[in-house]
């Protein structure tokens, strides 16, 4: 699956509000879909590479050796996940925003795995 069409499967998940592929090294997006006046993807990711970046240094510093998998934010009125690829060359993640009420997590966090183990980079 290309990252086209990996963006699109990610948006039919339930309550989702916008998605996107990010570098964390360079924070760049690249690809994205949803958004829009409620959510500025790119801001979200640039944000969130900081995120990512944090919770690896702090790993680092406690000696866990374990990769991170996905991070979850959880707001009044959505979720915010982070989804890690691990595969060679760049450090990639997804990035989803979900409206809580409509969100099932567990789905979500399911579907998101399967769609970047799919993903042809």
């Amino acid at each position: 699956m290309d990252i086209e069409t990996a963006l699109k499967e990610a948006m039919t998940i339930d309550g989702a509000i916008g998605v996107s592929l990010v570098d964390y090294e360079s924070g760049m997006m690249l690809g994205s879909a949803g958004g829009g006046r409620t959510l500025d993807l790119e801001a979200a990711s640039a944000g969130n590479t900081d995120v990512v970046r944090a919770k690896a240094r702090t790993l680092d510093a406690l000696g866990i050796k374990e990769g991170i998998e996905d991070i979850l934010i959880t707001l009044d009125q959505q979720y915010h996940l982070i989804r890690l690829l691990h595969r060679g060359g760049s450090p990639l993640f997804f990035y989803l925003a979900l409206d809580r009420p409509r969100a099932n997590l567990a789905l979500a966090r399911h579907s998101l795995r399967a769609i970047a183990r799919n993903l042809d980079l």
